[in-house]
């Protein structure tokens, strides 16, 4: 009787329609499944494109051989039960998989942890259920082409039903359902319809033991795998969310109110309550308003490009009360963020928009324009090159200022820091960087500007703040011309996501070297112990 369902052409280009869909709404749901842990940087997504073309690669192999020496379609449904359960599951445990695999190599592994650690993850938890999925084609053929007569026709409808399911599973997850119930729901949402669409075949051929035991199994996964928290070793946090950009949590003390979008590393924002210096990369930042003449003028006008939920442009306003800021945001979730949770204010402008399309569709100019765009732990390449520090330049006034934060400070010969350095260096006469003690940070001044520290100097003895003079005294004292090297970036050729890693690893075996010498010498038990 299950063959008679399979007469209705109909129903199997349905099946392809949705196997199609499921296969892109995964792929999507890996990006941000891994995202909080691994980035969502170029690097990230090739592996998964490239882990999925392999696992459908395989499915597309074995499913033409298993259709031709077994052309039973319970087979191919049973498949697809299996491939939903699996992906109905990857809510339950996948982000445990990631912490798994990521704490075994990284004892392991002594260079590109992340590539390597995101290249695991991504075989384990997807290739299966991906390669299943891949088998979905090439047995529907076995069972649709009747005679080599209309074979032609047929095969394109099965392959434009899979592309057309592509298609909208591509857009459906990123515009509507990860924002809307998150990427854990999505990944039971597209799992409970490849379970309906086996179900429907099996029950029409009276056979219900394989849907009412996939069944079951999904059930406990949506009671298991809901919770969409990432950070599920911590339950104290104020806000976790996701967006169309970023997975997002809002955690806070009796001091601060911190903004992350990546568990394994980083503070994207960071709001003192108490009012005061943040101890963080800010403070150094707000040299470039003395650099400016901050204090000499009536007004200036500061533009960040970055602006996160807010915390340069609430130091600013603390501390100075001349200035208009505009902020730049491509995340309008955390700008939200920031009016709900960092008392963001109120007179501060926020656009939700690109930075550099920002300053390609405006005309005017700033006296400061901070630049302080990551995407996660990376840099947006089209905001590191030098057409992108030209076009910062043109927004500038005669004595205007840029600064921008580099927060990976690498030792290595060619470092993602010499390559944005060298590369403004390129645009600017006038290159000034300090380093963040206790931080990875490093702060980069320039500008046109040929009496830049002098300004500062005279800006900086009409302060009458204690703290903050004492502060801007200190970045005076350590501030370090920069001499331009032969590092450039381009458009054409920014490789910032490589430069990136390269540092990561640098800065994750600095972190484990201690950990490594203890489970070198003492085992497993010893680094528990340690722990």
């Amino acid at each position: 009787m299950e063959r008679k369902i399979l007469k209705n052409k109909y129903y199997l280009y349905v099946t392809e329609f949705f196997a199609g869909m499921s296969v892109m709404a995964v792929e999507l749901g890996a990006s941000r499944l891994l995202a909080p842990y691994f980035s969502s940087s170029q690097i990230v997504w090739t592996i998964i494109i490239g882990t999925i073309m392999i696992a459908m690669a395989l499915g597309n192999i074995y499913g033409g051989k298993s259709a031709d020496r077994n052309p039973n379609p319970d087979k191919l449904y049973g498949r697809i039960i299996l491939a939903a359960v699996w992906i109905a599951a990857i809510p339950v445990v996948g982000k445990y998989v990631v912490i798994g695999i990521s704490a075994l190599l990284i004892f392991t592994v002594s260079s590109h942890f992340l590539v390597i650690a995101a290249f695991a993850a991504c075989m384990v938890i997807f290739v299966f259920p991906l390669f299943l999925l891949g088998t979905v084609t090439p047995s529907l053929v076995k069972y649709t082409v009747d005679s080599l007569d209309d074979s032609g026709k047929t095969v394109g409808m099965l392959n434009a039903a899979n592309t057309i399911g592509s298609i909208i599973g591509t857009f459906v997850p990123t515009f509507i359902s990860i924002p809307a119930v998150g990427t854990s729901i999505t990944f039971l949402i597209f799992a409970g319809i490849l379970l309906l669409l086996a179900g429907i075949y099996f029950v029409s051929g009276g056979k219900k033991k394989k849907p009412m035991v996939g069944t079951a199994l999904f059930l406990i996964c949506c009671i298991l795998g809901h919770d969409n928290s990432f950070a599920f070793w911590q339950d104290d946090l104020t806000y976790e969310g996701e967006s169309i950009y970023n997975y997002l949590q809002v955690y806070e003390n009796d001091k601060e109110v911190v903004l992350s979008t990546n568990v394994l590393f980083g503070v994207q924002s960071v709001y003192r309550k108490d009012a005061g210096l943040t101890g963080m990369y800010y403070d150094y930042a707000m040299a470039a308003p003395y650099m400016a003449g901050v204090r000499q003028k009536d007004t200036m006008k500061v533009l960040i490009l970055g602006m996160g939920t807010g915390t340069y442009a609430t130091q600013c306003m603390r501390y100075f009360d001349n200035l208009t800021i505009e902020g730049v945001e491509i995340d309008e979730k955390i700008t939200h963020l920031a009016e709900t949770y960092f008392e963001l204010p109120e007179n501060v402008d926020v656009v939700t928009y690109d930075g550099r399309a920002y300053l390609n569709a405006i005309a005017g100019t700033y006296d400061v324009i901070m630049v302080d765009a990551y995407q996660d732990i990376t840099i947006p390449f089209q905001m590191s090159s030098v057409e992108f520090f030209t076009l910062v330049k043109e927004h500038l006034t005669e004595d205007g200022v840029m600064v921008v934060n580099m927060n990976m400070r690498g030792t290595e010969e060619g470092n993602i820091n010499q390559y944005l350095a060298d590369t403004i260096a390129n645009v600017f006469p006038g290159v000034y960087t300090i380093d963040v003690k206790g931080s990875t940070n490093r702060e980069l001044f320039a500008s046109d500007q040929p009496m830049l520290l002098q300004s500062f100097e005279e800006n900086l003895t009409l302060e009458v703040d204690p703290e903050l003079g004492g502060m801007m005294t200190e970045v005076a004292q350590e501030l370090k011309r920069y001499e331009a090297g032969d590092y450039c970036m381009t458009d054409d050729r920014a490789p910032v996501e490589l430069l990136g890693m390269r540092v990561i690893d640098e800065l994750i075996v600095n972190e484990v070297a201690y950990y490594k010498v203890i489970y070198e010498q003492e085992g497993i038990k010893g680094l528990i112990d340690s722990l």
